[in-house]
């Protein structure tokens, strides 16, 4: 992928976009570290962990709007990519953790030794290295993607039955998760982690460092998306979504291309699921939850399905409101204004927040190109014949 691809797939919204986020991962993080605490341009550094949880949303949503506003693939269990991610990297700062742990097991995590593991599973080798974890935090859910994509696609699964079936996946993958014989940690999952790449995890240093990386990494991941719908390969997407029997018919392998934007958009899950997890300080069964997937799709409808920048906004703002109501009287009835939201949206703004944009200020540069042209006829003197004429 060549600059000169990246540069030609980038419009002045996305430029625009691209600036803001960039802006934001460097002056947060100063603001945090440099400015004295009290003062009313410090960002405290709970603000930064929440900021960052908000930008691994952005890149789900980013991930989820690729293959769903781009392929028409409407993906129901993007959760359980994010959450393999996350327990990628968890299990790498399970690692480092050592003989600090409540048991003092140089090898084994806690919940190892309170189960009476005699050793370290298999499957555990090698998470006591960063880049191993971090070749894990993309193989792992770009694999399942990939079997469970080809399976999918080569039976010509489309539509609700596909949904349906990402969903069923996901909650397997929770049941077995919540189960303490999977290795995992069972229902408590990983949690009490120490330290990243020798830095302690709760310094606000470390905490201002894991904002800039997440980013960073939602820099790249919008990147590669613009770069992928914008080229011919994005053109044969949006095809495929608009008539996939008809692109099937012209001579397209139809399922290679679901295929590779599937298995693409499960890696940056897995990306965004890695770098939520050192900044929550938890990772467990839960993530996997139908629900969480549910309301991701939610985040991409609310901000303009097949914009790419609007899945990130709508990401931050579904999830500020969550974070503003779900901290007062109304907590207990977030689930039902989400509901409201989406079917609102839906109704009211069938393109989302930025497609309703994009409508409205078309419209209006078409009504202003309309009166320029009206407006030099008449100066001229010279008007346009008439039909009778």
């Amino acid at each position: 992928m060549t600059p000169h691809v990246l540069t030609r797939s980038l419009d002045r919204g996305a430029t625009i976009f691209l600036a803001v986020v960039a802006t934001l991962g460097i002056l947060i993080p100063l603001s945090n570290l440099l400015l004295p605490a009290g003062s009313a341009f410090q960002v405290p550094t709970y603000l930064v962990a929440l900021f960052g949880k908000y930008v691994c949303y952005a890149i789900l949503a980013l991930s989820i709007d690729l293959i769903w506003g781009y392929c028409g693939i409407l993906s129901l269990g993007h959760g359980a990519f994010f959450a393999l991610g996350g327990y990628a990297m968890g299990m790498y700062l399970m690692r480092q953790i050592g003989s600090r742990g409540v048991y003092a097991n140089p090898i084994l995590p806690d919940f190892m030794v309170f189960l009476n593991w005699p050793k370290l599973p298999w499957y555990w080798y090698g998470f006591d290295s960063f880049w191993f974890a971090a070749l894990m935090v993309l193989l792992v859910p770009g694999l399942l993607a990939f079997v469970f994509g080809w399976f999918a696609f080569r039976s010509r699964v489309t539509g609700v039955y596909l949904s349906i079936i990402t969903q069923a996946m996901t909650y397997a993958l929770l049941l077995g998760f919540f189960r303490n014989d999977f290795g995992f940690g069972g229902n408590n999952g990983l949690t009490d982690f120490k330290d990243i790449l020798g830095f302690n995890i709760q310094s606000d240093g470390t905490r201002a460092a894991l904002f800039m990386a997440s980013c960073l990494a939602l820099i790249v991941g919008f990147l590669i998306c613009r770069a992928v719908v914008t080229s011919k390969l994005g053109k044969v997407l949006i095809a495929i979504r608009d008539a996939e029997s008809r692109t099937r018919f012209l001579g397209y392998l139809v399922e290679s291309y679901k295929l590779f934007v599937f298995t693409l958009s499960a890696c940056m899950a897995g990306v965004a699921g890695a770098l939520y997890v050192p900044q929550v300080g938890i990772i467990n069964p839960s993530e996997f939850a139908p629900g969480n997937s549910i309301e991701a799709v939610i985040w991409v409808a609310v901000g303009g399905r097949g914009t790419l920048v609007g899945a990130a906004l709508g990401a931050v703002v579904v999830n500020y409101a969550k974070t503003f109501f779900t901290s007062g009287v109304l907590a207990p009835y977030w689930l039902f204004m989400l509901g409201a939201l989406f079917i609102l949206v839906t109704l009211l703004l069938p393109k989302g927040i930025i497609g309703t944009f994009h409508a409205w200020w078309g419209v209006r540069n078409q009504r202003r190109l309309t009166a320029n042209a009206e407006s030099a006829v008449r100066e001229d003197g010279v008007a346009e014949p008439s039909m009778a004429e």
